[in-house]
Parts: structure tokens; sequence; C-alpha cells
């Protein structure tokens, strides 16, 4: 990229309350937070973007480059506000989607409800023809019942089309010319094709993806054509990048074409933020922590780079329990998400429970103290009431709370309910998000083996500074990072990823009867593939190419990554492969399995552009604490810590006037435009040279 690009390029992220602007200008970083607009997302685009740019003292049109993530497509799926989308899928496969598989998300529920496909039966066809398990053709495709099919799309008004055919991951054949038969016959209907969109074994995770594909398409592909006129009518015609899933850059045109990519793009640059944050100070083990106005999300990083999948579940139904939502088959890194944001909604549950979320109230009406409308009390209402946020100094003050707004939401709805009174409802609603998101967390960590008391905490997004000094009493975490704009975190995180793609294949091939040139032929295919997606974005830099397999012992019904250290396969490569699926094997499982041949099931071939390293900071412990008279804050007053259950005399801090060093001891709250930090008593702030905020644990000294 050219010297000009990276000298102005700007980062934004559309949440569900918050559209968040990160602008870099000559070193130097401006932000902007705007709440999000729901009828046309690209205006609070524009504003956010023309108001970092004032902050940063330029006009947009000198802006070179945007990096874009979010969660639009994301909420079409859950809210089930797509294309009106038909499904042409192998005769005798019409209810796959419908039928799902045999986990229970609710073992022991003799009622369970399953969600509700995507696509209802009777927009899904039938078609006759059929391909076997390694791509050759057993039945020709039916020409004429797939005229009768476009006749009866054609007649129902569908503007979006998806194709699922059997075992097309091994050939696409049959595919192509169904969508080549659609489009010839349907020039203004979109298609998606499954061997294009996610060409895995597993039809039913493969034929979701591609519903969801297909479902969210024309919505995206109006959504970034309006985006790029809109920025183009403000003289901002510089190139626009989406960031997806995997946490790469992808072009305009791709992610129109492929807008299920983009359903974690928002939650991916949060964790790409933690990674480069891990890296400056050189953290193996980091817990990141990012809460927003609508959801929570958490991700584990080790050696300084994020987990990562090649499944994950939007849209979970049953109290976000895993097997209840909509599975869809793309790399993606790997995090946990929960309904649990400054716009969480409380309530009390017929039980008489506090519970919060999943519903938030968004931008529109917003909290209760936004006055925008908004009658339900949410966690920024709590937190309100509970001192912890100031009501003249919210979003840099550009919005200015109603705190009498805040107490008779909690008290209509969550005090009255209890027979309780106001600060006991607030504090119910902040300690129960709270454990919801903790419990998250350790879950998360308890399913990838890993004990949190080990790890250090990354905290960004507007609300999770608030709320991160509390989940580490809660996690036993000693330590904890805020970063500087933590408060626009994900948007920052768009200008450190990498340009780059992850192309997936299936094949499942033991190890004793592998076959290398039809291997090297599907590694040829994934190498153009993702080639093809960097060249569309514009970049001619040096690229890393990581092969991996994803392997098990023939039988087993799941598989597990593996370096695969070459870009064809021979010989000697194969036993380079096995010996590397033993060593993983065995570091995952304690032991190998004697006597059983190893088979591959799936191929990986990522390329990216090659970021360089942060320059290391060593962090500073500090000396001891300063006192109050030696360095005097910008205001106090009574805020409630929920460890001791009661409101404590709390310092307040202003973050860009706060010394390099300098140890202040709870309890105290640090203020910045986008985000307020609060540090509870037994914890110690120390501001280190780069800016970030460290809150480590204080250690008591010995009798």
């Amino acid at each position: 990229m050219a010297n000009t690009q990276a000298a102005c390029r700007a980062g934004v992220d559309i949440g569900g309350t918050f559209t968040d602007v990160a602008l870099e200008y000559e070193g130097r970083l401006s932000t902007a937070k705007v709440l999000t607009d729901y009828e046309k997302p690209e205006r609070a685009i524009v504003q956010g973007l023309k108001l970092a740019a004032q902050e940063a003292g330029i006009s947009p049109s000198l802006i070179r480059s945007i990096v874009h993530g979010t969660t639009l497509a994301t909420n079409a799926l859950i809210e089930r506000r797509g294309a009106r989308t038909a499904f042409i899928t192998s005769d005798g496969f019409r209810d796959v989607i419908e039928m799902r598989n045999e986990g229970r998300f609710e073992q022991y529920d003799l009622a369970i409800q399953l969600p509700a496909p995507l696509i209802p039966r009777r927009d899904r066809y039938a078609l006759k023809g059929r391909l076997d398990a390694s791509g050759r053709e057993l039945v020709p495709l039916d020409l004429d019942g797939l005229d009768r099919i476009i006749d009866e799309i054609r007649a129902g008004g569908f503007t979006s089309v998806a194709v699922g055919l059997m075992h097309s991951y091994r050939n696409s054949a049959h595919e192509r010319k169904v969508r080549e038969h659609l489009l010839r016959a349907l020039p203004g209907v979109a298609v998606s094709i499954s061997s294009e969109v996610s060409p895995q074994i597993r039809e039913f995770e493969r034929f979701n993806t591609v519903c969801a594909n297909a479902y969210v398409k024309p919505l995206m592909s109006s959504y970034l054509n309006r985006l790029a006129s809109a920025l183009a009518a403000e003289d901002m015609r510089c190139p626009l990048y989406l960031i997806h899933s995997g946490g790469g850059l992808m072009s305009l045109a791709s992610a129109a074409e492929f807008p299920v990519r983009l359903l974690e793009s928002g939650p991916a640059g949060g964790a790409i933020y933690a990674s480069h944050v891990a890296a400056r100070y050189g953290l193996d083990r980091v817990l990141s922590f990012d809460m927003g106005g609508t959801t929570a999300k958490i991700c584990l990083i080790e050696d300084l780079s994020p987990k990562t999948a090649r499944t994950f579940e939007v849209a979970r139904t049953y109290r976000y329990k895993k097997g209840s939502g909509m599975p869809i088959s793309i790399p993606v890194i790997e995090m946990v998400e929960i309904g649990a944001g400054g716009g969480s909604i409380a309530h009390v549950d017929d039980l008489k429970q506090v519970r919060v979320g999943p519903e938030s109230a968004g931008s529109e009406p917003g909290p209760a103290c936004y006055g925008r409308g908004g009658e339900r009390p949410t966690v920024t209402d709590a937190d309100l009431v509970l001192a912890k946020l100031d009501a003249k100094r919210f979003a840099g003050g550009s919005i200015t709370l109603d705190i009498d707004a805040s107490r008779k939401a909690i008290d209509a709805h969550v005090a009255r309910p209890l027979n309780g009174e106001t600060v006991q409802a607030a504090y119910a609603v902040a300690e129960m998000v709270d454990e919801n998101m903790s419990n998250a967390a350790r879950m998360h960590a308890v399913e990838s083996g890993r004990d949190l008391s080990e790890y250090a905490m990354i905290a960004y997004g507007g609300a999770a500074p608030l709320h991160a000094a509390r989940l580490c009493e809660k996690l036993g975490m000693d330590r904890l990072l805020v970063p500087p704009g933590a408060g626009v975190g994900s948007a920052i995180g768009f200008l450190r990823a990498p340009f780059g793609y992850e192309s997936l294949r299936s094949a499942v091939m033991r190890l004793s009867r592998f076959d290398t040139g039809v291997v090297n032929g599907m590694i040829e295919e994934m190498n153009e593939e993702v080639s093809s997606f960097l060249r569309e974005t514009g970049h001619a830099g040096a690229t890393v190419r990581e092969l991996r397999a994803y392997m098990r012992y023939a039988g087993q019904g799941w598989e597990i990554p593996v370096a695969a250290p070459m870009t064809t396969v021979d010989k000697a490569g194969l036993e380079v492969l096995r010996a590397n699926f033993v060593q993983a094997y065995t570091q995952l499982f304690g032991h190998e399995v004697d006597g059983l041949d190893v088979e591959v099931v799936s191929w990986s071939l990522s390329l990216r552009s090659e970021v360089p390293p942060p320059e290391r900071v060593k962090a500073s412990m500090g000396e001891a604490a300063a006192s109050r008279k030696e360095y005097p804050p910008i205001d106090s007053r009574p805020v409630f810590d929920a460890k001791t259950g009661e409101f404590l005399d709390c310092a307040i801090y202003d973050r860009a006037s706060l010394p390099v060093g300098l140890r202040l001891d709870g309890p105290l709250i640090v203020t910045e435009k986008e985000t307020s930090s609060y540090v509870s008593p037994g914890y110690g702030l120390i501001l280190q040279e780069d800016g970030c905020l460290l809150i480590q644990r204080v250690q008591k000294e010995a009798a």
C-alpha cells in the first residue's frame, strides 16, 4: 500500500447501539462514537468519519482507505428480515436444514423446540440428479425439472436463491449448471452456490451456510453499494475494504458476493486489537473482553493469536446454549458471544429472578436515560443509578443522561416487582450482567481446558472498562489492560488487520490410500482462490501462506487441525503430516491410538499480507501509590462497589491528564471520551508509556 494510503486510514464498526470510527493520520489516532442509524446505517458512518476528521484537523477527502466491519448481516439473520429466498437441493434432501442433526441442546427436555429453519419448507425445492461421495456423477441433472422449479421461483417473487446439492464440495459441476440456468432465466435474482460459499463436508452445516448467504445477500449488496455512494458524495473516493469473520480484509465486491463471511466481522476486529496489545506487552495468555451496547464477546488469545474455528453458531434461541442456533460453516475467530451490553434490557421473570438481556434497547429508543423514548431499564441505567457513569460526561459530553428516567424505569420494572429499593434493584441488574459475562468466560475457558487465573484481561468496547474489574474479581484474574481508544477498540483493530482470505475444501481420504494427484489438484484450486481474493484488494506486497489439514483416526466423528508444512503433497510430506497429527492428538488427549489408520477430512489454505510486529513495551509497575493530596482528582463522588455492597468515596480522573508511571489505588474512575474505567478497591492503576491503563491487584505486604 502506498504511503499516502498508510498516512490516513479509517476503521468503522457498526454496532447495535453505536457506530465507532477510528482514524489514523500521521501516527495520531482520532476517534468518534455516534448512535447507529437503523434506517440508513451509512449516514452514521459518514457523520462519524467527519467528526474524526475534524478532530484530526483534516478534510475527510484526505482519507485514503476505509476498513469496515458490521453486524448488519448478523442482525438480519437474528431478526429474520432478509430477502425472500428459495433453496434448491438434491432430491430426497429437502428437509435437511429442518431435521438438523442428532444434537440436543437440552438433553432431557421432552418438549424441546428446535429453531425454525431459515427457509420454510414451501420455499425449498428438490431437484433430481446425483453425485457420489467422490464427485462422480450417478444421475444426470434433471434440466426439465429445473425449468419447472425456475417457473415456480419466478411466480413466487423470490429475490435470492440458494443452491446446495449433495457432494458438491467434491464436484461443483451440477451446482454451476443450476446457477447458469437460473441467471439466464432470472437475471435480476441473486444466486449463491454452496460449492463456493462453503465447500465442506457435512450437508446440514453447508446447506445452512449457503442459505444464510443467499438470505442476506440482496440486503448487504444494497447496503454496501449505498455506503460506497454516500462516501463518494462526501468526496471520500478511497478504497473500501471489509473485515471478514476470520480477521482478514476483503474487497467490496467479495463482501457483496459472500456476505456470510461478514457475520462476525466486528468482534473479529476487537480480537485483532487485543492480539496487537498482547504482542506489545509479550503476553502469551490473554482473555479479551469486548462489551458494547448490545453484546459482550470473550475470546482466548494464546501465543499472540486468537483461537480460530471452521464453524460457529449465530442466533442461539435457548439461553445461548450451544446447538440451539444456526450453524455457519466458515473460517472464524472463535469466541463466545452473549446478549450482555450497555443497552441490554433488565426484567423480573415469573420466578421473581432478575434477568438481563438478550433483548437490547439499541440506539432506538436506547436506554431510558438517553431520553429518546426508552421506558425499560438497561445496564446503562443501572450503572448511572450506581454513579459509575457521570450524566454530564457520557460519550464525551455529547449525550446528557437523565438519571430520573433511569430511576423511574428501574423502579417500575425491577424494584417494585421485587418489593425492593432502587439502588438494590440497580445493583441486582449490574451484578447479574457481570455474572452472566463471567460465566460465559468460565465456560469458554473450561471448554478449552484453560485456567483463567493464569491469564491477563484486555478490555475494550464502550462498556467493558466499566465492568472489567468486577469480572477480574469474579474470575480470580490479577491483571487488566485497558488500551488507548478502548471505547472504539474494534474499529482500531480493523486498522491492524492484514489483507487475507482462507479457502476450505473437503475430501475424506485415508493416509494408507492417499491420492496425491487429487489432493494436489485441490490445493492448486485453493491457491488460485485465495490469490484471486487478495488480488481484488489491490495488495501487492509480501504474503504469508499457511496450509492445514483437518485429521482424525479412521472411525472417529470429529477432526483436529494439523499443520501441513508443504504446498504440494508427496510421499515424504505424508510422513510429516502423520507425525504432526500424532503430536497434535497427543497434546490434546494425552495419548495416541495404536493400530488405527489416519484420515484427512478437509484442507485449509490461508493467504495473508505480512503485518509488522508492534514495538515491544515493558510494563511499568509503578512506585508506592500516590495520595489524593499528591495527585488530586478532577472530581469525586460516592460510587457503588459491588464487592463491598456499599457506596464508596471514589476519585475521578481524566485519562488525558494522568502521568505515566504513577500508581493510583482504587476505588477510582478514569473518564475519557468513549468510555470510563472503574478500578475497584484492592486494585491499583498505572498509566503505561504507550497510553495503556494497567489495572492490577495490589499485593498486600506481609505482616
